[in-house]
């Protein structure tokens, strides 16, 4: 996967519409970020659209994404990051937006769990600005996405297709728990389940391409 098919591929899934989103890939062999530029439509975007800065946020090609500043943090955050992918799935909003007191996704679903263990709902914060980034912070060492409320919701990988395929987990998830929400509530795994699942969750990692999860 390269970060123009990613971007096709969300705005196929309805997880961005405009000029919504933001991918980025952090290429450690020369220290560089590429990152899709700012206000541009991701379902029409070229090779030489993208664009490039170093680790520390200096443009070296082009307009990068208004929310650079969230893609840098997880990449000083989380050294296994290797890509990142912004998008603004809508059963993961609506959610975020209905139950306002919620501070996780429900670990209802058994699979969720093992890919990708706890899903944090972080407080709203203005997007594109650095208050945004540093909120999240405190979750980047336990979960690989998370929802950002009244906003859309952020996945990082050790490469672009697993921050691609957890994006899509994370929508189809919450889809499901949206459901059972409107059937009268999901029901949460019991403690033993749930610990049983976050221990697989630890060693579990998306296959390469064409390679089975879970």
């Amino acid at each position: 996967m390269d970060i123009i098919e990613v971007c096709r591929k969300l705005y196929q899934k309805n997880f961005l519409a405009g000029i919504d989103g933001n991918v980025s890939v952090y290429n450690q062999k020369n220290k560089t970020i590429s990152i899709t530029p700012s206000g541009v439509p991701k379902n029409c975007l070229n090779e030489e659209d993208l664009c490039s800065m170093s680790p520390e946020g200096a443009p070296l090609k082009g307009n990068p994404s208004s929310e650079k500043s969230m893609h840098l943090t997880v990449y000083r955050e989380q050294k296994k990051a290797r890509a990142v992918v912004h998008a603004h799935p809508p059963f993961a909003v609506s959610l975020s937006l209905s139950r306002p007191r919620w501070k996780t996704l429900p670990s209802v679903l058994s699979e969720t769990v093992i890919a990708l263990g706890e899903i944090p709902i972080i407080p709203y914060a203005c997007p594109g600005t650095e208050e945004m980034a540093q909120s999240l912070c405190p979750f980047l060492q336990t979960s690989r996405a998370l929802i950002l409320s009244r906003h859309g919701a952020v996945t990082w990988g050790e490469d672009l297709q697993s921050a691609y395929l957890t994006m899509e987990c994370l929508e189809h998830s919450a889809q499901i728990i949206y459901l059972a929400e409107t059937l009268g509530g999901s029901r949460l795994l019991n403690e033993k389940d749930l610990k049983q699942l976050l221990n697989l969750h630890s060693s579990f990692t998306f296959k390469n391409k064409n390679t089975s999860s879970v």
